[in-house]
């Protein structure tokens, strides 16, 4: 299964220059915890998310009305084709110690966000579908039970 056949295709965008705390005003509003930065040609450069907030801006006492989001996100940002399977992104996460990608198409613009959980909650519905599939076919025999045609 690819990468864009799960990512979640709504995302929160934010500029470069927009202050930390426009940031987590909208992060507030639109009810999430991550926004992708995009560049003056719409392409990802950062993402920033609430962790990021919290440890570069308010820790660190900085004015969130005077800190750009440049100096708080996390960036480059890791990136993904919408076409590449997930084993991909998966190794891609582990590799980088990150619990999201962000999705592009072939002109590398925003597409989605690909979050761990996504992923998990793919699996979760896989064996939940596996283990209804299961309780239809009946109970299995017992090792050394005579399974013969009858």
């Amino acid at each position: 299964m690819s990468v864009g056949r799960i990512c979640v295709r709504s995302v929160v965008v934010a500029e470069p220059d927009e202050s930390v705390r426009e940031a987590a005003r909208r992060m507030r509003s639109e009810e999430v915890g991550t926004l992708v930065v995009l560049d003056s040609e719409d392409r990802p450069e950062g993402i920033l998310t609430d962790r990021d907030v919290v440890v570069r801006c308010v820790a660190e006492y900085e004015d969130p009305d005077a800190m750009p989001i440049s100096a708080a996100m996390t960036g480059p940002v890791r990136t993904i084709s919408e076409e590449a399977p997930i084993e991909d992104a998966l190794s891609l996460m582990a590799s980088g110690g990150t619990r999201r990608l962000v999705v592009t198409d072939d002109g590398e613009r925003l597409v989605g966000v690909l979050a761990l959980d996504d992923v998990l909650d793919l699996l979760a519905e896989e064996v939940e579908t596996i283990g209804r599939l299961l309780g239809r076919q009946g109970t299995p025999p017992h090792p050394g039970e005579d399974i013969g045609d009858g």
